[in-house]
């Protein structure tokens, strides 16, 4: 029988990368955020005329080109070349250096939620018009998932383990907590970890317009996201790639590294209950987040701060609110909730990504961003939810969910350092 003891190694975070609809970089996006600034505008990717949705969040201004060679970007679908320059901004931003006495240690978990789905759609159409021949022998690379991670090892040699996620809208919050456990538990001591997501093409519009998911707000995009409002009728599609840099304290401290916040706590849950459908009282959530407090240590006071995963659906909201009060009580009416999704939209697989970096950029700033197009709070929804302006308050520890279809549930703790 084993012997074996283990001591959990703590994890923080040493760098961080965003491409969002409201900026180019995590800075940008922070201060575009605080700003209470939409990222929601009228599809400029396609034409979406006559869709019963024809606006998202887009990233504006994007070039690839800037962060890998014109070449190599040509041979990548758009969420693989937002992963991965969402990687290398996070890497740069660690300050990190790959030796060969390193490399071994160090590793990539980023992960999407659908994929190349834009090379999918346009490559179905080329073989169906002009055959066989006019497949790229790029296709299968450029679209599957895991390359996101694959590209950044390469680029950067990182031995350590290359892995990625796909799990619905939750898939950027499990990468993090999983990479994070990786180095807790010894498999490495710099993970490269977040989420991807580019889904605004014309079969992914139409598809989530058909199960009536997406709000119609056409005559008004920057307020269609209003997650708790009376007025919410639906999400609103974004994408982007939220990516960390996590490390071994010790590793961080020893190097000088800047470090954003600790990544204190991870749970996990599933509903059990409904392919796109919360579970009734948000039992679910609630479960996912009990479970991020145990493992963080904390108790539910301890936590000021809950970046929701808020995304401005009828039942999703209240489910989040409800879950919120079954986890913290009488504490629920002493947090602030807000939601990124109210400026950027729905990233899907890069949501928990984004917000994560989001939600370090609180604790290490001490504020919060708001919630916006919060102008009449449903009755249902009776939390306090940051609305309309930034927040200076004191973070200790903050809380980010994310919940998705399948009845997946994930949620990370950051505390301050």
């Amino acid at each position: 029988m084993s012997k074996r003891t283990l001591e959990l190694r703590r994890v923080v975070v040493t760098g961080l990368g965003a491409f969002t609809p409201v900026g180019i970089g995590a800075d940008s996006s922070w201060k575009a955020m605080v700003n209470g600034t939409s990222g929601i505008d009228t599809i400029k990717q396609f034409d979406a005329t006559g869709y019963p949705c024809d606006f998202a969040g887009e990233v504006p201004e994007f070039d690839a080109g800037e962060y890998m060679s014109v070449k190599d970007a040509r041979k990548m679908d758009r969420f693989m070349q937002l992963g991965i320059c969402a990687g290398v901004e996070a890497f740069r931003d660690s300050g990190l250096e790959v030796t060969e006495e390193n490399a071994e240690r160090i590793g990539v978990y980023i992960g999407s939620g659908i994929g190349g789905i834009n090379t999918i759609e346009s490559t179905t159409l080329l073989h169906q018009a002009r055959g066989i021949r006019k497949v790229s022998p790029f296709y299968i690379p450029m679209t599957i998932t895991n390359m996101i991670s694959g590209h950044v090892s390469i680029m950067h040699n990182l031995k350590g383990p290359n892995l990625s996620m796909v799990t619905a809208c939750s898939t950027g919050t499990h990468a993090i907590g999983e990479a994070g456990r990786l180095i807790e538990y010894g498999d490495a001591d710099v993970m490269v970890a977040g989420g991807s997501e580019a889904p605004i093409s014309p079969t992914a519009l139409a598809g989530f317009a058909s199960a009536r998911a997406l709000s119609r707000r056409n005559d008004d995009p920057s307020t269609a996201s209003r997650p708790w409002d009376t007025g919410r009728d639906g999400f609103v599609m974004g994408e982007g790639a939220g990516v960390l840099v996590l490390e071994e304290y010790e590793h961080a401290r020893k190097r000088g590294a800047r470090i954003y916040a600790e990544l204190s706590g991870f749970g996990m849950s599933g509903d059990a209950y409904h392919m796109t459908s919360p579970s009734p009282g948000g039992e679910g959530a609630s479960r996912c987040m009990n479970a991020a407090i145990k493992n963080a240590g904390l108790t539910p006071e301890d936590i000021h701060y809950v970046n929701a995963h808020g995304t401005s659906t009828p039942l999703g909201d209240v489910a989040e609110t409800m879950a919120v009060k079954l986890t913290f009580g009488d504490h629920a009416n002493k947090l602030a909730v807000s939601s990124n999704k109210s400026m950027i939209g729905h990233l899907l697989g890069a949501a928990g990504g984004v917000e994560a970096v989001m939600t370090s950029m609180s604790v290490y700033h001490q504020q919060i961003p708001p919630t916006i197009n919060l102008v009449d709070q449903d009755p249902e929804c009776d939390l306090d939810y940051v609305p309309g302006t930034a927040r200076d308050a004191k973070i200790d520890a903050a809380l980010s969910n994310s919940f998705g279809f399948g009845g997946t549930n994930g949620t990370l703790i950051f505390s301050k350092v």
